[in-house]
């Protein structure tokens, strides 16, 4: 249906596409749209409105079964909650204490289906559970663990041991009094970059997917919606769909009431989660969890090369969700549980950078917001037996694929042309080592580059995976890549983003395609601006 459907298409901003066909369609910076790229004149199979985790995973899954699809995301990709996570594919080990098997056994599964599909973004980190009498029983906090160990059908991840920190290295930093441990493993995964490449891989598919373009309003007429979508320079086009998913996470009621015009008695609860990076202070590429007095778990997990990144806290939120950022209390609780841990004193002025998002929890009664639900639901809204809207409440990182799936199983009985789930064993772009093997395959890649000097390497590795030998063409040098911009960052890689993956702005290119932003300075990202400005 895809194919068929090119030939009707009407032409926006466009510019000559210099790669391959199985690459994704160029970006035009100023506009976002992808260059080459249409929009229908005639009909669409699905609407996809929002371009985080689950925006970008339905679209994904929806292309992959044949349908028609055009995803349509007012600000960047991942801009909102998507990029401000504590950057974990987990199964929640503290939704034990809520009963919330079925969710923590799903999350689980796809924790091994992430490390399959994405192992160059995703990889097994070790935590040390530090004991705290105070918070839970040794033998509770046990049982706990063992639970999280068989739930989901361990494969890759290494079971629960125990540690004696008064014994073992992971205790040289912890603070006297603890003297127990236990180290169990969830994933980290870059996920902002997760979410790109989902819509890389949509696009590849051929899926439209058209950044900093709002859709302003819906309505149905003859069987179909008729969807107006706005960029940012104003530029308005009509679209015809006979579906829309409203993956709007913190606006999904804004896009189901204002821009649908539809009511529903479901609703999501904004609740505030904030993070600092400071310099690490452990030796080890193992993290920590600690039970903080309120009953939470506080991540403190190895951030790049030297630093750390600490989270999060969980706090009712009511503000718009563009607003969200860091209060001094949530800074004070993060660095006082830290000091009542370790033996390090850190204050604020420790502190490099932070980072605040808001989680578009499906509001379940729960009073406080550590209880809420991290699991999903759904609305559907139809009419006459056509055109439905389907809209995502709630949900998580971990679990997007899963909520991809559900969705179109929503939808199935209104698209009869869509195919079977197809995700469970696909990889995402630069995934798709030989055999599975990514070590050997990144030696090889060194070998083949011996030029690159190891930090840089080992970044090509981790962002783009396979596709880093396509990002770097025909260099021969470090000269070849263009100019210099700071740490690990090159023109090369800065066109690529902007070519590739969508990228418009410096934060854009230095915090959620990259992390390059954290260690750049104040006149790194001002020549990177003036560089930009001269971009086409």
């Amino acid at each position: 249906m895809a194919s068929e459907l090119r030939s009707e298409w009407l032409d926006w901003p466009r510019k000559r596409n210099r790669y391959s066909a199985n690459t994704p369609a160029l970006v035009d910076r100023q506009t976002g749209i992808q260059k080459g790229g249409k929009v229908s004149n005639s009909v669409v199979d699905l609407l996809v409105i929002g371009g985080g985790i689950n925006g970008t995973g339905i679209a994904r899954d929806a292309v992959g079964r044949g349908l028609s699809v055009v995803l349509a995301e007012k600000d960047d990709l991942a801009q909102g909650t998507s990029s401000r996570a504590t950057k974990y594919i987990h199964g929640g080990l503290r939704y034990l204490e809520y009963y919330e098997f079925r969710l923590v056994r799903e999350a689980l599964k796809e924790r091994e289906v992430i490390l399959r599909a994405a192992s160059h973004l995703a990889s097994p980190l070790r935590l040390v559970l530090v004991h705290s009498p105070e918070q839970r029983p040794r033998w509770l906090v046990r049982l706990g663990l063992f639970l999280y160990d068989h739930l989901g059908g361990r494969k890759r991840i290494p079971a629960t041991y125990s540690i004696r920190l008064d014994r073992d290295p992971e205790g040289d930093v912890v603070k006297d009094q603890y003297r127990h441990a236990f180290a169990y493993h969830d994933v980290w995964c870059d996920d902002a970059r997760l979410v790109v490449l989902n819509a890389v891989d949509a696009a590849r598919r051929g899926a439209e997917i058209l950044t900093h373009t709002k859709v302003t309003s819906a309505r149905r007429e003859d069987g179909l919606w008729i969807a107006t979508l706005e960029q940012d320079d104003g530029t308005t086009k009509t679209l015809k769909a006979r579906a829309l998913m409203n993956a709007g996470g913190p606006w999904v009621e804004t896009v189901l009431g204002n821009v649908a015009g539809v009511n529903s008695d479901k609703r999501v609860r904004l609740v505030k989660g904030s993070h600092i990076i400071t310099k690490r202070w452990w030796k080890g590429d193992h993290g920590y969890a600690l039970q903080a007095p309120d009953d939470r778990l506080i991540f403190v997990n190895p951030y790049l090369d030297d630093l750390a990144a600490i989270g999060t806290t969980d706090i009712p939120f009511d503000g718009r969700a563009e607003d969200v950022a860091i209060s001094p209390e949530e800074t004070n609780y993060l660095l006082n549980i830290l000091n009542g841990y370790f033996k390090v004193n850190l204050t604020s002025d420790d502190v490099i950078w932070d980072y605040s998002g808001v989680r578009p929890l499906f509001d379940d009664g729960a009073k406080g917001a550590s209880a809420v639900t991290r699991d999903y639901t759904f609305e559907v809204d139809v009419s006459e037996g056509r055109a439905p809207i389907v809209s995502a409440f709630g949900g998580k990182l971990t679990t997007y694929r899963k909520l991809s799936e559900a969705a179109l199983a929503l939808l199935a009985p209104y698209l009869p042309q869509m195919s079977k789930p197809w995700t469970h064993d696909a990889p995402l772009p630069g995934g798709d080592f030989p055999d599975g093997d990514k070590d050997g395959w990144a030696s090889d890649f060194r070998a083949r580059h011996t030029w690159l000097p190891d930090p840089l390497a080992r970044h090509l590795i981790t962002c783009y995976g396979t596709d880093a030998d396509r990002l770097l063409g025909d260099a021969k040098s470090l000269a070849d890549l263009g100019a210099h911009f700071g740490g690990q960052f090159y023109e090369r890689e800065a066109r690529w983003l902007i070519d590739h993956e969508w990228a418009r702005s410096a934060d854009d290119l230095l915090f959620r395609r990259t992390k390059h932003g954290v260690t750049f300075s104040t006149d790194e990202r001002e020549s990177l601006n003036d560089w930009l400005a001269t971009v086409g």
